[in-house]
């Protein structure tokens, strides 16, 4: 299918979405949205894609949303349709429902709705050419994908406030010394890393995977005590599974596990 503002690409059993309107810093769109929240349920429904990758073409990951196509959505007469707002939040909940393990490669400039799509993602890795902030306030817009909810989580309540009161973006490398990025890579290296990674990921169980990434969102919002509980159940019932006995197989023959997700 040929879309107007993302590419898909697949490698080995790896989704690669780029966000492709390198003219407008990859701002999100309406198009932009209804695109990317296809491809990423697609991927979803797909056995053969154990990871997906977001990235951005150009000079930015993606600047937050397009300010001039936002004023023309809020000054239309209703027409029943979804507007940018909330077709935004669409996305949001698609991202963070994702089942998946989800990596942001952050290229460029990561900013307001950017960095608000970055932090749904699992492990971030970053250019060293990437700045990343939130930005809303520079423009008088609130958050409403999860800056100011989020971004205190990811680097702490001092840290995220700075950055939303001041609206500045730093370095990519400072952002990894916050915390919110794992790594940062050469430009020219983000790409090959990036697949190195997903590779890694993907030789693991699909089922694990998904269990694993479940309980640590779940346990965040959980006490501790309950969120043990969850996870010991989780590890009684994954024994009856087929990757469970593979891996235990596979491990005794001194074999490589042929892992199913199930």
């Amino acid at each position: 299918m040929a879309y107007q503002t993302i590419i898909y690409e697949k490698r080995n059993q790896t989704a690669w979405i780029y966000l492709n309107r390198p003219e407008d810093m990859n701002s999100i769109s309406i198009t932009l949205l209804k695109e990317l929240s296809a491809v990423v349920q697609e991927v979803e429904q797909d056995e053969s894609v154990r990871v997906l990758v977001l990235s951005g073409k150009g000079k930015a990951f993606c600047a937050g949303a397009d300010l001039k196509e936002l004023l023309a959505d809020l000054e239309k007469k209703p027409d029943g349709q979804k507007g940018l707002l909330d077709l935004a939040g669409g996305i949001f909940e698609v991202l963070n429902d994702l089942s998946k393990p989800l990596i942001a490669a952050l290229n460029g400039i990561t900013l307001a709705g950017g960095l608000e799509i970055a932090m749904t993602a699992d492990i971030i890795i970053a250019s060293e050419k990437a700045k990343i902030g939130d930005a809303h306030a520079n423009f008088g817009v609130l958050p409403g994908g999860g800056g100011a909810v989020r971004l205190p989580r990811k680097i702490g309540m001092n840290r995220a406030k700075y950055l939303l009161f001041t609206g500045d973006f730093i370095p990519a490398q400072q952002m990894k010394e916050y915390g919110l990025v794992n790594e940062v890579v050469p430009a020219e290296d983000l790409e090959r890393v990036v697949q190195e990674i997903a590779d890694k990921i993907s030789a693991k169980s699909p089922l694990v995977l998904r269990e694993m990434k479940r309980l640590a969102n779940d346990g965040q919002e959980q006490p501790l005590d309950i969120a043990l509980r969850q996870e010991l159940l989780a590890l009684k019932n994954h024994t009856r599974s087929h990757d469970f006995q593979e891996g235990l197989a596979a491990f005794a023959e001194k074999r490589t596990p042929n892992f199913k997700g199930f």
